[in-house]
């Protein structure tokens, strides 16, 4: 499911605009994403967290040549699925 079907599933199941939507969910990520940028987590009861972890330096090497290079430490986002959207999967 891209964007835009999820936007008209729920535009259907709250009988509010395309464009109301939008806008909602565009605000939601934003907020999310500005959350979690700050180092803030975002706990979803029922869904999940969006937080950040920290990623170790490594070792790595370019595909192209062979040759090694180093990967930096780096913060990336991650995402935690909540107990009760894990159990969906069971």
């Amino acid at each position: 499911m891209n964007k835009f079907e999820l936007v008209e599933k729920v535009a259907t199941e709250t009988n509010e605009t395309k464009t109301a939507v939008e806008d909602i969910l565009d605000a939601a990520i934003r907020t999310i994403q500005s959350a979690i940028a700050e180092g803030l987590d975002v706990k979803i009861v029922g869904f999940g967290t969006f937080t950040t972890i920290e990623r170790k330096a490594r070792k790595g090497r370019n595909p192209q040549t062979g040759a090694p290079v180093n990967i930096p430490a780096a913060r990336v986002p991650k995402f935690r699925p909540g107990k009760e959207f894990r159990e969906l999967f069971k």
